[in-house]
């Protein structure tokens, strides 16, 4: 069926190969103030967005508004007092912050902030993207990742057990959602025929028929599973609430950073709203039509020409970091078993489906399937019954038969000890005591009780 699908093409990227050198570094440059302008104004946004929620005031002393808030969190914590721990490997834990930070701001090197500009001052024009590559989007999944080397070298030579669990549950939260986070991007190549991602934006400002109407479509609209598989993924990815798993401070205190303090902490703090914004760029533009304005405004592309893409794609992004911020002042933290479940068990199979969906959406779109009557009548039949399955299948499993090895019937009431079987708090829900499981025999439970009952007397 691969011939049915689009071809990967190169996009034309002579306009950034041309460019001078200085044109290049001004453009880096660019790029580098806007996203440290993004971060210091996400900082006082998620606190006046948060203060808002909880009616309180939030920052408001420092500068009009509390604006120059973050510029004071940022000296309070270059004045701070800086220590390694005794038993921490100096050389990696002083790199480590680095190794997080750096990558955020090299992804954001390949994002389409505006179309054509003309230098102030110059005759100059040029996209107002630092550079693109014909495989730009996965250059910054595998830039995305690299960020995650920094936590867990951060965790491991703080030589604090706190410190290592939150790096063992960052490295299994990327291994989880990057997955599902690459598989949403999947179908949005197969639409564009490009991983660049100049040309991906370009692909959402051509027109598509709609309803009899043929006007220009985001990839958020066509695609709508990709586009929220992959909201609830970059949510994992840079590990905020409600996925704010490694740091956790209510279970491991602060998890892999715990050891750290003043600017090396500080540097912490910046990469995680810095991947924030890089990873709602990208989402702006795979799924959101980059620098183009909305509908109806891009129907005219006088409005969205020049600079003023530029107002366009801030907009979006700001958008976004709302979202992020919404989440983390209204859901509460998961448990780490319900994280990784919903993971593995929904967001990569849901992927997997969509992606073979989509790839016989287009095959049937080219060769005409959906005008035949027959594939309409198989299409509803299969639905009906797919539909029947979700209302009534799944029910309740019987119990197995009484034999070696079956599990007891189920018991009476029996009188709760929180302390019987070795576990000091009740169990979760669903867990049940070795007793009442049938794992010790009723011998081997009693004098179990007894001993707890004699050692907390």
């Amino acid at each position: 069926m691969s011939h049915f699908l689009p071809a990967l093409v190169s996009f034309d990227l002579s306009a950034f190969f041309d460019d001078t050198w200085w044109v290049v570094v001004i453009k880096a440059l660019f790029a580098f103030v806007l996203l440290m302008l993004l971060t210091l104004f996400t900082i006082w946004y998620e606190r006046r967005i948060v203060a808002f929620m909880q009616q309180r005031k939030g920052p408001n002393m420092n500068g009009p508004f509390g604006l120059l808030q973050s510029l004071a969190d940022g000296m309070k914590l270059m004045f701070k007092e800086d220590f390694t721990p005794t038993a921490a490997d100096k050389l990696v834990f002083m790199l480590a912050p680095f190794v997080v930070a750096i990558p955020a701001i090299t992804a954001f090197a390949v994002i389409p902030m505006a179309g054509e500009v003309q230098l102030p001052f110059t005759e100059v024009t040029t996209p107002l993207q630092v550079t693109d590559l014909p495989v730009s989007v996965l250059f910054i999944v595998a830039i995305a990742s690299i960020g995650v080397y920094g936590i867990v070298l951060a965790g491991w030579s703080s030589g604090s057990t706190y410190s290592l669990l939150g790096a063992l549950r960052s490295s299994a939260q990327v291994i989880s959602y990057e997955v599902a986070m690459g598989l949403a991007l999947v179908a949005v190549f197969l639409f564009a025929g490009s991983l660049s991602t100049s040309e991906i934006v370009a692909k959402q400002a051509e027109p598509v028929s709609f309803l009899g109407v043929s006007v220009p479509l985001w990839y958020a609209v066509q695609l709508v599973p990709s586009f929220v598989i992959y909201l609830i993924s970059m949510v994992g990815e840079t590990n905020r609430a409600p996925f704010d798993l490694p740091e956790a401070e209510g279970e491991l205190v602060g998890g892999f950073h715990t050891e750290y303090s003043s600017m090396r902490f500080a540097m912490f703090f910046m990469a995680e709203y810095m991947n924030m914004i890089t990873v709602s760029a990208l989402a702006v533009t795979l799924f959101l039509g980059g620098w183009h304005a909305p509908l109806p405004f891009n129907l005219w592309p006088e409005v969205d020409d020049g600079y003023m893409g530029l107002l366009w794609f801030v907009l979006k992004v700001v958008l976004l970091l709302f979202l992020f911020i919404w989440l983390r002042g209204t859901l509460p933290r998961l448990r780490y078993d319900q994280f990784m479940r919903f993971g593995w068990r929904w967001l990569i199979p849901i992927s997997l489906v969509w992606i073979v969906l989509v790839s016989m959406l287009r095959a049937g779109r080219q060769e005409g399937w959906f005008s035949s009557p027959v594939f309409l009548v198989i299409a509803g039949v299969v639905f009906v019954v797919l539909l029947g399955f979700s209302f009534f299948g799944g029910g309740e499993p019987k119990e197995a038969a009484e034999g070696p090895g079956a599990r007891p019937a189920a018991r009476g009431p029996v009188e709760f000890d929180a302390f019987a079987g070795g576990y000091p708090v009740p169990p979760m829900p669903g867990q049940v005591l070795p007793e009442f499981a049938g794992v010790l025999r009723e011998d081997e439970a009693s004098s179990s009780s007894e001993e707890d009952s004699n050692g907390r007397t």
